[in-house]
């Protein structure tokens, strides 16, 4: 079985591109919002419980769960969002449980935002967290998403802080450079990693 290794980073962290850098060596990645939207594809128990539970409104002309409405309707009602979680959250656990299983690489990387928030360390055997300073984490992210700094600096408010990501943390890397300066990090991190998982 493979050694698994937890990613996580505040919003606008750049996980994506140190798990992108990590598949290009062949390192198999299981991404936790991925499976987030595979548990509610149409024809799914998690797609049918949330159209019994709030009606056809909650999808699409398609078929498909209807994201924005579903996010608006549970951003106002606590109690929702406190069954929609546990529907949810145990799906997802599982299939991250079974993917990483299901890894042929001798470590895989599990790739999970709220890895911290939601407790979820007790599924890998060492934590990666991708850090930046808070300003580098302003700036991308409202490149990427349009957002102004006050959605950003909101969204930062309603996750772990950097501190309590770092106290968690096996191995850092820091990303608030570009590309060029994570490349010699990962590079370090596979051989370290492939030692580890030597029988």
């Amino acid at each position: 079985m493979s050694l698994v290794i937890g990613v996580t980073g505040g919003i606008g962290s750049g996980k994506s591109t140190v798990a992108d850098l990590f598949a290009a060596k062949g390192i198999d990645v299981i991404d936790a919002d991925i499976i987030a939207r595979q548990v509610v594809e149409p024809g799914t128990p998690g797609l049918n419980a949330i159209e019994k539970k709030f009606g056809r409104s909650m999808l699409t002309s398609e078929g498909a769960l209807n994201r924005s409405a579903l996010r608006a309707h549970v951003f106002s009602h606590p109690e929702d969002k406190a069954w929609l979680n546990a529907l949810l959250h145990p799906k997802i656990r599982e299939a991250m449980i079974e993917q990483t299983q299901q890894s042929t690489t001798p470590y895989c990387l599990l790739v999970v935002p709220l890895l911290v928030e939601n407790g979820l360390q007790s599924l890998c055997q060492r934590v990666l967290v991708v850090d930046v300073s808070e300003n580098t984490q302003i700036k991308r992210t409202g490149l990427r998403d349009n957002s102004s700094v006050e959605q950003v600096k909101n969204i930062l408010n309603a996750q772990a802080s950097r501190t309590e990501r770092l106290a968690i943390a096996d191995d850092i890397v820091n990303n608030d450079g570009d590309d060029k300066e994570l490349i010699p990090q990962i590079d370090a991190l596979h051989a370290q990693y492939l030692q580890l998982a030597a029988p």
